[in-house]
Formats: structure tokens, C-alpha cells, sequence
């Protein structure tokens, strides 16, 4: 068991590796009454094709999703409930990448970790709940569909990428999932959720020798950590489309603009690069940036415009998004931007309240029990040390960020996914 105290952050982090791979990493807080405990496997929408039995396993699109609906089951009831008769606030999600079951409470820990440990690792699914729970996930699919947020975003992965399946709806399809059978489930339950494959991160008022103990008592002995994944083949440079639209019953059009990146290297370069492109983002589209001043100031954009930096393996890029009346304009005034950028260079002023804005965020943050949690879960998957951030961000220079606007932001690497009102299709 490893201590890591962060000085400049203020923070304290012990660490296990069990001898079945599982990672354990505890946040003590005993100065708080409450827990958070978030147990997380290294498995996700993009997750369709893998290695697991020396064989390739070829499967529908929203098992990931599917699963984690299921997981709740078990032979005795359902262990939402179990948590909650037990004074927890449980739940679940699941993302491109990883799907995590946490609860936070006040009491009751060590058997509420119990459970979560036991439902999560052992999976109890039969052929007539699958068919039940293909229904409901079926509405849940058609909701998220008839969302125009939701359909713009989807849209823009398509453009971006031609082969990577981050393409494909988490939730997958009606007709995908019409696929799943029980045995499909117990598959990927055995691939993904063993030990080797998760990682359990806990904060509170927690005895970190006792969350290993209880975690040694609960799951299997043994876990496999290397499970190749098929991403597609590689995506090239450019973006697959420039455009794609699509006509809803939306009363302004929506956009999202994705900017193509080459992805970094798991571990601390793909921590860098997120933080560098965080910051760009602040730089060249934030609420402080000359441009969205202007680009308010003449209507082309609202309160509803968002941007930021994401990755997963395999893919990066940037997303800058909203409501507008013109979003070709937005389009160009984006490249425009970049461009005078990469030419002018950076107000020394403006970048050092920016990377101090980022960095107090980041501090911000932390304050979140669930934050600490979920974040490590995914800086373990990705081989980060992601509290080392103070560090990063002390050797991001003004010429880094213009750097890679100058390198990023080019119009091949531009796509534009566009929600239109359906009476002014064009």
C-alpha cells in the first residue's frame, strides 16, 4: 500500500494493486461523515469488438449500456434497492469507454461496499428479464433520438470519423439490441468485469486497509488486464465529412463544430494534450475570448454555446457548439480566428488569467468527492497520473497554445453538424 500526498493541492491518496489486478485507490477524508465509492471496469459504448477465449468477439452496439441497466438484478432482488433501504444514493452510467457504479451516503459503508462489490462482480441475467429490459431501453433509445442536442452531437461524429466507434450510440439501437441475449451478456460480463479490468476509488471517512480487505473478501482471485480491442481501421487526418445536417422540429438551428486531432499516446502526453487543449479552447472560443464577445455581440451565437476538449483511445478533438441563425458564418469566423491566432500570436494577459482560471477550476473541483473518484477511475484506465496537473499546466507556455491552434485548427480537420427547422430545410 503506497501513500501519494499532493502538497499543492492539498490532497492525500493511497494506493493498492490486489493480487487479482483490481487497482484501489482511497481519498481519506476523516474530517467529512459521508463515503463515496465508485467501482468502475474499462468498458464502453466503443468497446463492440474484442480478443477474449483466443477469439475475436464481434458484438451488438449498446451491450456496454445493456449491461449496466442488468447489473441492478440479482438472485435475491435488486441491488438499487438493497443500497438505498441502506441509507445510500446509488447509481450508474455508462460512457464510450467505462461504465461505473457508485453510491455516496453517511452510513452503513463497509455493507454497502459489500454490495456494490457483489452485484457489480457477479451478474445474474436471465432470458426473460433481457427480453423485458429490451423494451424499456428500446423507449429510452427513442427519447434520446428525438433530442436535437443529442442528434447534432451524433451527427458530428459521423463527420468527424469514417471507422472508429465512437461513431455508434452508446445506448445502441432498437434494432442492436434486439440482438442481445442473455448469453451475450454473460460474455461480457466475463470479459470485462473481471478484477484486471476495474478499478475501485473511494473517498470519505474510510480506513483504506479495510476497503482492500473487503474488496480481497468479495471478488474472484484472479483478472485479466490485457483485452485487445478493434477500434476500425486507422482514421486519417482529415475529417470524413465536412458537413452533415439534418432536419428537426427545432425552432433555431443547432450546431456542433468538431475540430479532428491526432490523439496522444496513452499516459501523461494525452493528459498534456487535454489540458493543452482545454486551454486552447478558452483561448480561441471561451467567455473571455475577443471572439465570443464579438460573435454574441452581432447574434451569431446565445447563452446555449459550449465548447471543450475530448478524447478517448484512438480519438481527440475539439467540439464548440450551440443555437444559431447563421452556423456557416460561426464556421468561418472560427477559422478566421484561428487563424489571426496563429499569425498574432496570444495577449500575454489574457493567456496567464486563462491558464490561472483553468488550473483554480481543476483546484475547484476536487472538492467533489464523486470528481476525485471518477476522474482517477479514468486516469488509471489511461495510464495517467492525473493529479500531477499542477505540474502540467506549470510547463504550458503562451507559444504551446498558439502552437497548436497553428497545427489544429485547420479547415480539413473542420467538420459541421447542423440541426435545422424543418420548415427551412434546404
Amino acid at each position: 500500500m503506497t501513500t501519494k500526498e499532493y502538497k499543492q493541492l492539498g490532497e492525500v491518496m493511497v494506493e493498492e494493486h490486489l493480487e487479482n489486478g483490481l487497482g484501489v485507490f482511497v481519498f481519506p477524508k476523516q474530517e467529512y461523515g459521508k463515503c463515496f465509492a465508485f467501482f468502475a471496469t474499462c468498458y464502453g459504448g466503443m468497446d463492440t469488438r474484442f480478443r477474449w477465449n483466443n477469439a475475436w468477439q464481434d458484438t451488438p452496439m449498446g451491450v456496454a449500456h445493456f449491461l449496466e441497466h442488468k447489473m441492478f438484478d440479482t438472485k435475491d432482488g435488486n441491488a438499487l434497492q438493497i443500497l438505498t433501504a441502506n441509507g445510500a444514493s446509488p447509481n450508474a452510467f455508462t460512457g464510450s469507454a467505462i461504465t461505473g457504479y457508485y453510491f455516496e451516503g453517511t452510513e452503513s459503508f463497509e455493507e454497502n461496499l459489500r454490495t456494490l462489490l457483489s452485484f457489480v462482480s457477479e451478474g445474474y441475467f436471465t432470458q426473460e428479464s433481457v427480453d423485458k429490459e429490451q423494451g424499456i431501453i428500446g423507449q429510452e433509445i427513442q427519447m434520446i433520438e428525438d433530442n436535437p442536442n443529442w442528434q447534432a452531437y451524433m451527427k458530428l461524429m459521423e463527420a468527424l470519423y469514417g471507422n472508429h466507434p465512437i461513431r455508434n450510440s452508446v445506448a445502441g439501437t432498437r434494432e442492436s439490441i434486439a440482438q442481445i441475449t442473455a448469453e451475450t451478456l454473460y460474455n461480457c460480463h466475463s470479459a470485462f468485469y473481471n478484477p484486471g479490468n476495474m478499478v475501485l476509488c473511494v473517498a470519505g471517512d474510510v480506513a483504506p486497509d479495510r476497503v482492500c480487505e473487503i474488496a480481497r473478501e468479495i471478488l474472484p482471485q484472479g483478472g485479466q488486464s490485457e483485452i485487445p480491442r478493434d477500434y476500425g481501421i486507422a482514421e486519417r487526418e482529415a475529417v470524413h465529412q465536412s458537413e452533415q445536417e439534418y432536419t428537426m422540429e427545432v425552432a433555431t438551428p443547432l450546431f456542433q463544430l468538431g475540430v479532428k486531432l491526432t490523439p496522444a499516446k496513452d499516459g501523461q502526453d494525452r493528459l498534456r494534450q487535454k489540458l493543452l487543449g482545454e486551454l486552447l479552447c478558452e483561448a480561441w472560443v471561451g467567455t473571455s475570448s475577443p471572439l465570443y464577445a464579438r460573435l454574441y455581440a452581432q447574434g451569431l451565437i446565445n447563452s446555449s454555446f459550449g465548447y471543450g476538449y475530448e478524447d478517448e483511445a484512438g480519438i481527440a478533438f475539439l467540439i464548440a457548439g450551440g443555437e444559431s441563425r447563421d452556423p456557416a458564418a460561426v464556421r468561418a469566423a472560427l477559422l478566421e480566428e484561428a487563424a489571426r491566432i496563429s499569425r498574432e500570436g496570444l495577449d500575454e494577459g489574457l493567456f496567464r488569467r486563462l491558464l490561472k482560471a483553468a488550473y483554480g477550476n481543476q483546484v475547484r473541483a476536487m472538492n467533489s468527492f464523486e470528481h476525485l473518484c471518477v476522474e482517477q477511475a479514468k486516469g488509471y484506465f489511461a495510464g495517467q497520473e492525473i493529479w500531477t496537473f499542477p505540474e502540467m499546466y506549470a510547463g504550458i507556455q503562451k507559444e504551446d497554445v498558439e502552437a497548436a491552434i497553428g497545427e489544429w485548427i485547420l479547415s480539413e480537420r473542420v467538420a459541421l453538424s447542423v440541426i435545422r427547422p424543418k420548415e427551412v430545410a434546404r
